[in-house]
């Protein structure tokens, strides 16, 4: 884990990375001092209007300097915790829609009135994240998980990736993604490939991070296996980089959400639950995957990968 350097302890936080890199477990458990408000995804396509009333295109929208006039005035809202109740009205279409709505709204408000420090959980900001840290003022919490264990996530679940949404965004192919144009062309033209295409998107994020993470030292990179492993020495590592109190209840939490008696493996319809057996749950991928899955992805991913996992990692 990299550690952050001085940052005033009300900044906004960004938990980011990949989607199924474990920015959701991140984020719940540094929201279990109750020093944060927690935000879930104002970047995802499929977002509440209540929580951020900006229409999202593309997955993984990439914010700058030259577009951020359609993003920000929302997402400065959204991090006063201004719940849009009219917009979020309109688009209601169900029971549960509207049981979603008491909760957010309930939740923005409860951090407006405690005055919390927002954290924000997207994954879908992590190319963004020099402009959340420079415009917004948010430090920033990068996950990363093995490409093996990665993809291995998103084939079980079946969520295939489209990498035209990449290709069509023009800046984030200008400032980071254009040397990568050729091989993402050519792997997008095969929709059918979701080993292919989520092998090579992991390779696009963390090659941005690795960058990223050598041109801004105060941003926190965690791993999901050294979490999985020790979890309360490393969430307490995390709490200190943050400038947040490591508290007895915030230890209860992590110990519930990690311990040998929760399930080695999360149902697919519970997706984005955070009680898990965090050590049960890190060989997973050596079971769904075949040898020749696996001797794909580090094809696909080694030139990246070999920054942050060993050579013994994929056996």
């Amino acid at each position: 884990m990299t550690e952050a350097n001085s940052t005033p302890r009300n900044s906004p936080i960004l938990v980011c990375g990949a989607h199924r890199t474990g920015t959701t477990w991140v984020g719940k458990m540094l929201s279990a001092s109750g020093e944060t408000g927690y935000i879930s995804e104002p970047l995802n396509v499929l977002h509440r209007p209540g929580i951020y009333n900006t229409p999202t295109r593309f997955w993984y929208t990439y914010i700058c300097a030259e577009n951020e006039a359609e993003y920000l005035p929302g997402l400065q809202k959204t991090l006063q915790f201004k719940y849009h109740a009219l917009d979020e009205a309109r688009s209601l279409r169900s029971f549960k829609d509207l049981g979603r709505m008491g909760r957010d709204w309930s939740s923005f408000l409860h951090a407006r009135a405690r005055n919390l420090r927002p954290l924000l959980k997207d994954p879908f900001a992590v190319f963004s994240s020099p402009w959340f840290a420079t415009r917004l003022g948010c430090q920033v919490v990068i996950t990363i998980r093995h490409p093996a264990a990665f993809v291995s996530s998103l084939k079980r679940l079946e969520w295939p990736f489209q990498l035209q949404d990449l290709l069509d965004q023009p800046l984030l192919m200008q400032d980071w993604l254009e040397p990568f144009r050729p091989e993402i062309e050519q792997v997008a033209s095969d929709p059918s490939d979701a080993i292919g295409q989520n092998s090579l998107l992991w390779r696009l994020v963390y090659s941005v991070v690795e960058n990223l993470l050598a041109s801004r030292p105060d941003f926190i990179l965690v791993r999901h296996e050294d979490l999985s492993l020790d979890p309360l020495e490393g969430f307490g590592a995390l709490y200190a980089g943050l400038g947040l109190a490591y508290t007895e209840e915030a230890r209860r939490k992590v110990r519930s959400s990690t311990n040998s008696e929760n399930p080695g493996e999360l149902k697919r319809s519970s997706a984005h639950a955070v009680r898990l057996d965090s050590r049960a749950n890190l060989d997973n991928w050596k079971r769904r995957l075949s040898a020749a899955e696996i001797g794909r992805i580090r094809q696909i991913t080694e030139e990246t990968a070999l920054h942050f996992y060993s050579d013994l990692s994929w056996n």
